[in-house]
């Protein structure tokens, strides 16, 4: 870190921590990229190593002034990983890192005591795990499966937290930032009662964070096993959805042979018509809930400032309630019609 030979670095929200609060040394940043990764890098990302920490210098010094009471980390790896997501564009990594700590912000019963074992049952219950393998193009696959979750013995929210918590384990790897994921969301079983749950405000919170408040690639998003109903959550989704992100949804039902095309069967599990055995949940979930103590800064224990945010959070709590409801009301016609 420039200019700081403290055991602490500097953070322009400092003034706004406790003692105890004040953010722990980073270890120097090490490149952990392959060759290969390294020209994939710089050709897809514009990342260019001999200029790496220049860059991750221009964008901590553009948080320094532009936002000194954001509260975020400075260290190069987590810098890195908003340059990497905005192809090394230092005013949209800038955004990307304020919207990322606003959308924290502004949904608090998402993001309150968001630690590995504060969501162990949804863990426990199968709703989101990780592949053991990679794809081809050395992606992690994130497998979502909602027919796992009992609406009466947790909300929603539990289950966003969740795959949060997932997203931030994979993002740490420097990989997974050049090479991005792959979702594959299995919607057999979903009824129309658990459909209704998914409305027009989640929806916007979560497709806000996935596109504009998180710093990870999402390369695919392939769909299975869907009902009828799922024209009804799709027609939510969609309006919120860039059209770059929507031209990556594939629409398979159950038609694994469609689903193979885009994930081979020899990195799938048997219930997608994979040849690498039964879905094993234990691993991810074993691997998650040992890094707690990564999450003890990143993302539970971080003061925001009393400061307003120079910039409105992304996503706003103050809703228009009556165009919630008329959204509401539009969805829950749209689903009974579909089912």
């Amino acid at each position: 870190m420039s200019g700081n030979d403290d055991s602490t670095i500097t953070s322009p929200s400092e003034g706004s921590l406790s003692t105890a609060e004040v953010l722990p040394e980073q270890p120097k940043y090490v490149c952990t990229l392959s060759a290969e990764l390294i020209a994939k890098a710089r050709e897809e990302l514009q990342e260019k190593p001999e200029w790496r920490l220049r860059d991750v210098q221009a964008l901590r010094d553009m948080v320094c002034k532009d936002y000194p009471n954001l509260g975020t980390r400075l260290d190069d790896a987590f810098l890195l990983r908003f340059l990497r997501a905005r192809k090394f564009d230092y005013d949209r990594a800038l955004q990307l890192l304020v919207n990322y700590h606003c959308c924290r912000r502004s949904w608090p019963e998402v993001f309150t005591n968001l630690r590995p074992s504060a969501i162990k049952p949804v863990l426990e219950s199968g709703f989101v795990t990780v592949l053991p393998h990679l794809d081809s193009e050395g992606r992690h696959v994130v497998c979502i499966r909602p027919d796992r979750w009992t609406p009466s013995n947790y909300p929603i929210t539990e289950n966003i937290r969740a795959i949060y918590l997932t997203l931030e384990k994979l993002i740490q790897s420097e990989e997974t930032q050049v090479n991005g994921i792959v979702i594959l969301a299995d919607y057999k079983g979903v009824s129309l009662s658990k459909a209704s749950h998914f409305g027009p405000f989640i929806a916007k919170k979560v497709i806000g964070i996935l596109q504009d408040g998180f710093p990870i690639r999402i390369k695919a998003v392939n769909i299975i096993n869907e009902p009828r109903i799922f024209k009804g959550i799709f027609a939510i989704i969609k309006p919120f959805l860039k059209e770059k992100i929507a031209n990556r949804f594939f629409l398979h039902g159950s038609d694994m042979s469609s689903l193979h095309q885009n994930l081979p069967p020899s990195i799938l599990p048997e219930e997608y018509g994979g040849t690498v055995g039964s879905l094993n949940i234990s691993t991810w979930n074993d691997l998650l809930l040992a890094s707690e103590g990564d999450f003890l800064y990143d993302v539970s224990q971080l003061a925001p400032s009393n400061d307003p945010s120079p910039d409105a959070p992304l996503m706003s709590t103050e809703v228009d309630e009556k165009q919630c409801d008329d959204s509401l009301r539009s969805l829950k016609t749209q689903l009974y019609y579909c089912y």
